[in-house]
């Protein structure tokens, strides 16, 4: 699994000729290029190609490194509005010109403002070049992935007071990779047993510790609400579920603890409350959520943060439809021992996720600096809410912590960005049990994107499903990637995104 790597080159790189191929250059205008030499000729250009300064363009530059220039302007960068996605958009565009020309080893400079907003904005590019280039995994192994994926290294232009930290923006990127890569292959490939197989061989020899629970008896006794999703797909083994726990250790004294759940539902057919009018395809991607969990733990095994212990399970299941697909009204019993009833089973990720969360905690019990996540790509709602943002809800522990509006502010420096969405008594309410039969409600009966405060109520699902009510002190934030998991939100052809990796590595592992 290989990827662009970043390495840092000089400012006079720019007007080298020999090691690299291209300049991509961004910035708002011509007018705040640094380099004389590449300013003229952008200038001269523009007398020729009015696009110049609108819209991403290639400039024949003798001067430019490899003859070339690619100008991606961001537009306005002043208003209240704007942020690093500006630079993100216009390396994309940059990426496309830059690999039709058939460039390989690209250069990349960025002027950003003065501005806090784009502290990041040449780290931010980079990784936008990089989301630009990528290939889905089946891609790569059909076809040469040195024709499809032919750019192996992009050069960031440091200037003496921006010096990136390229280790950081590699270890970003090589997650951000196995992220796209789990989320976005097909089912067959991706099934619970891929995803597994596919998660051990990436993290050998890295520092995490891999388990791999496969025994379907022993699941089914230990995560019953999990195993009753998977339950039409147990006699297909290839779809058998799996629960995969990734485990980081640092060195010396842990000084916060972080317990990540993530919804790995491989496919995802609405089970007896089948998907219909063409809303199934795209459903492969239902795997968002582990797929950015595991992706964030391969950050972890690269930058080996210190103080910092995290314990990451994947629930990985294929919801299926068949003769003994479970179905609404059922009552189960939770690994917490709550009873949940069935609302709706396409309501089946929180399921997932509930059981998981439960041995999380038990996990969990002496750690006195636990934080609790849970990652999926959750609700319809949270799509129609927010969309492309991810939606953090929050629990009292949370909140009065400032963890979800900590997350959001860091994903807004980081291209990674959320909404922060309030935990409210109604959310409870809606899940409270209609008889003494039992203790919680899954959910409604109608779709989240047209239910009130779709993608509020799961959390509070959540926190009762698994046990977390009995543990008020913990801080625990749910985070829904159904807008953010995949570009344009197209769930079908749209690249993944690896949403929230960027934003939990940022708030907590950065030094």
């Amino acid at each position: 699994m290989t990827y662009p790597v970043a390495v840092l080159a000089s400012d006079n790189a720019a007007t080298a000729q020999g090691e690299w191929d291209a300049v991509i250059l961004i910035a708002s205008s011509v007018d705040v290029c640094p380099i004389p030499d590449l300013k003229n000729a952008l200038t001269q250009f523009a007398h020729v190609d009015s696009r110049v300064g609108k819209q991403a363009v290639l400039v024949p530059c003798e001067k430019a490194a490899g003859g070339r220039i690619i100008f991606a302007p961001t537009g306005e960068l002043s208003r209240y509005f704007d942020d690093v996605r500006r630079f993100s958009d216009a390396a994309k565009k940059a990426m496309q010109i830059a690999q039709q020309a058939g460039s390989v080893n690209p250069l990349l400079m960025v002027v950003a403002p003065e501005d806090k907003r784009y502290q990041n904005a040449l780290e931010v590019s980079y990784l936008g070049l990089c989301q630009a280039l990528w290939q889905p995994l089946e891609a790569r192994e059909a076809l040469d992935e040195a024709d499809i994926e032919p750019v192996q290294k992009i050069g960031l232009i440091a200037h003496a007071q921006n010096k990136p930290n390229v280790d950081w923006v590699n270890a970003l990127e090589a997650g951000k990779r196995l992220a796209r890569d789990l989320c976005g292959t097909n089912p067959e490939r991706m099934a619970p047993p891929g995803f597994a197989e596919y998660c051990v061989d990436a993290f050998a020899g890295s520092g995490i510790k891999v388990e791999v629970l496969s025994s379907q008896a022993q699941l089914q006794q230990e995560y019953p609400l999990l195993m009753a999703v998977a339950r039409a797909a147990v006699n297909v083994e290839r779809h058998h579920a799996r629960v995969v726990t990734l485990t980081y250790e640092p060195e010396g004294e842990v000084t916060q603890s972080l317990y990540l759940a993530g919804k790995g539902v491989t496919y995802d057919t609405g089970g007896a409350d089948l998907k219909t009018g063409g809303f199934m395809a795209g459903m492969s991607r239902d795997k968002g959520g582990a797929a950015s969990v595991a992706g964030l733990m391969r950050t972890i095994a690269m930058l080996k943060p210190k103080g910092v212990k995290v314990v990451a399970e994947l629930g990985l299941v294929r919801n299926s439809i068949g003769t003994d697909a479970f179905v609404t009204d059922e009552i189960i019993t939770a690994r917490s021992g709550k009873r949940v009833r069935i609302g709706n089973t396409d309501a089946e990720g929180r399921l997932v996720l509930a059981d998981v969360m439960t041995h999380l905690l038990e996990l969990a019990e002496n750690d006195k600096n636990a934080e609790f996540f849970s990652v999926a790509t959750l609700t319809g709602h949270a799509a129609r809410a927010v969309g492309p943002y991810t939606a953090l809800v929050e629990n009292g522990a949370a909140r009065a912590k400032g963890s979800a509006l900590a997350l959001s502010e860091a994903g807004d420096l980081w291209d990674d960005v959320a909404e922060v969405s309030r935990s409210r008594r109604e959310d409870f309410d809606f899940v409270a049990p209609r008889t003494k039969a039992d203790d919680i409600l899954s959910s409604n009966n109608a779709a989240s994107a047209v239910t009130a405060r779709g993608h509020q109520f799961p959390m509070a699902f959540l926190v009762l499903a698994s046990g977390l009510e009995n543990h008020p002190e913990i801080p625990y934030t749910h985070v829904d990637i159904a807008g953010s998991g995949v570009e344009g939100g197209d769930w079908q052809h749209g690249t993944p995104t690896a949403a929230s990796l960027t934003m939990l590595a940022a708030r907590y592992l950065a030094s």
